[in-house]
């Protein structure tokens, strides 16, 4: 891993390059989403994996509409514009297209509403019902925002008992000013830490992006701080440059690295690790909640 020298654009690695992602049944998941209004992260933050997940049949739900109230530097959802007032209709569309994707895990994340007293929380419950509503056995991961530690945000949250709390840490604490400059690490732990510790029976996640210039010994010391806050869950992927606008890429990890720290992050005690180029917070979300059940 990168010591943070300042190193210049690098060409994408062979093992970074992704197949045509026009993949066998992608077309018909996107069609069908498109036609329910469902807003998905794998569009709207361009996620490498969309062709391979929409083949699949599979999704994660962005709700609260496509504008965030914030600009991190990683991150290609468009903070340009006023977000948009929140659609009663959206968690019956939400939960209408996990029952036809016949979908056995869902994952539902947002953009941030720092303009909503409570994040969008309440959006986030209502989403949850109409999916239990309409499909029982289905079980729910929700991906957050931080909810600027509201606690009767958070509360909300813990009280509709999705199966896997999610809020990505995104990097080490040292990079924040530079990669999330409206965020704030240690309060991101603080909320993970308040859902540990609220219900044993939800699993704690959160996920980080490498080759942004973190070092070894940095990312040690945010497991630690993950485990410390009850984080159960881990995930580790390539941060890969979205578009110019965007903060560029230190370095690529290679595969056989991801590797290695997936068995140093297990053995320095979370329950279950994804570490690979290609991974993102809820990429194979599914066979991850399958192994802890």
């Amino acid at each position: 891993m990168t010591n943070k020298n300042n190193n210049s654009r690098k060409r994408l690695p062979a093992w970074l390059r992704q197949k045509d992602p026009l993949q066998k049944g992608m077309l018909a998941t996107r069609n069908m989403l498109k036609d329910l209004e469902v807003n998905t992260v794998c569009k709207n933050a361009r996620c490498p994996n969309i062709g391979e997940c929409y083949s699949k049949k599979t999704a994660t739900f962005m709700i609260l509409g496509q504008y965030c109230t914030r600009s991190c530097r990683f991150c290609s959802v468009s903070h340009q514009h006023k977000p948009e007032k929140i659609d009663p209709a959206e968690a019956e569309r939400v939960a209408e297209a996990v029952e036809k994707l016949k979908l056995k895990h869902a994952v539902i994340t947002s953009v941030t509403r720092d303009d909503l007293k409570d994040g969008g929380a309440e959006q986030f419950v209502s989403v949850i019902k109409a999916i239990r509503k309409r499909t029982p056995e289905v079980s729910i991961e929700v991906l957050t925002p931080d909810f600027n530690e509201y606690q009767p945000a958070v509360d909300k949250i813990i009280k509709a008992k999705p199966e896997i709390f999610n809020h990505n840490i995104e990097t080490v604490a040292s990079l924040y000013d530079q990669v999330r400059p409206q965020a704030d690490y240690q309060q991101s732990l603080r909320v993970l830490k308040k859902v540990a510790e609220a219900d044993k029976n939800i699993l704690v996640k959160s996920g980080v992006m490498l080759g942004l210039g973190e070092s070894e010994t940095e990312l040690i010391q945010l497991w630690d701080d993950l485990l410390t806050a009850g984080v159960e869950i881990l995930t580790m992927g390539q941060y890969l440059q979205p578009s110019n606008e965007n903060i560029e890429v230190a370095e690529y990890i290679k595969p056989e690295k991801f590797a290695e720290l997936k068995e140093k992050a297990l053995a320095r005690g979370f329950k279950a690790v994804s570490s690979g180029p290609h991974v993102r917070s809820s990429y194979l979300a599914e066979e991850v909640y399958q192994q802890l059940n």
